[in-house]
């Protein structure tokens, strides 16, 4: 599903103010692709592509966060990465194929930087340096869905669960966080029931607060703490990734 475009929030500074991906194009690049950005503002649980659809544009996060979902012939779906500001959901698209492997859903409401398909494909085309970083992007992605399914295979819901709310307060910057847990069983590929006694015991220990859908933070070190090891595998990948001199910002 597209979202049509929110032009009361189309600002020329915000669209290279936060995504790290975006801000990291050559600037002859952000200067020829400026004219074809816009805004969307999508709602919590949006879908903003079906797997196996065409995509039409390459959608850069500015404050939401996007989730892929891998979609089973009997209608299940289990979150596999999720993106932010740090980078986007389109690129391998704009680069070979046109079509989306994963259902992807807004799972933090904020505004989206977008792109039309074939402009970054022309792109892509045209400089060495998007090939590389668009390149480097998927394979750093790619190491967290390898991670995500070791993570999905190995370890306990709690743990799990602390692992996603720790990704997800990144993202927030500190904000409560609206979700159900119904919301969460999804995204873990957990049922219902785990997810509540998960959330009992970390609220329980301090960690987080919990009432009527919202959720916030207490405890960050603590949860942390409380966390498998594959929080910080994904977030050293993506801080190794933005280091110079792999990729530099320009």
């Amino acid at each position: 599903m597209e979202m049509n475009p929110d032009m009361t929030q189309f600002e020329n500074n915000i669209l290279v103010r936060h995504n790290q991906l975006l801000r990291a194009f050559e600037p002859d690049v952000r200067h020829r692709i400026h004219p074809h950005l816009e805004v969307v503002s999508p709602k919590l649980g949006d879908i903003v592509c079906e797997a196996g659809s065409a995509l039409q544009h390459v959608y850069f996060p500015e404050g939401a966060v996007l989730s892929l979902l891998t979609v089973l012939e009997n209608g299940d779906a289990i979150e596999t990465a999720n993106i932010g500001r740090e980078g986007a959901f389109g690129l391998f698209a704009a680069m070979y194929s046109r079509q989306s492997f994963n259902r992807c859903i807004v799972q933090l409401e904020g505004p989206i930087v977008r792109c039309g398909i074939e402009v970054l494909h022309a792109e892509f085309k045209h400089s060495g340096h998007l090939r590389d970083l668009f390149v480097s992007y998927s394979e750093t992605l790619l190491s967290q869905v390898q991670q995500s399914v070791a993570c999905n295979a190995m370890h306990s819901v709690e743990k799990r669960m602390c692992r996603w709310l720790l990704m997800m307060h990144d993202r927030a910057e500190g904000q409560a966080l609206a979700y159900t847990h119904e919301f969460m069983s999804h995204m873990l590929g957990a049922n219902r029931k785990s997810v509540t006694l998960a959330a009992r015991s970390m609220q329980a220990a301090g960690l987080i607060s919990y009432r009527r859908g919202t959720m916030q933070v207490r405890d960050r070190a603590g949860l942390e703490a409380a966390s498998c090891e594959c929080y910080r595998i994904v977030k050293e990948r993506f801080n190794a990734f933005f280091s110079p001199p792999s990729m530099a910002a320009q």
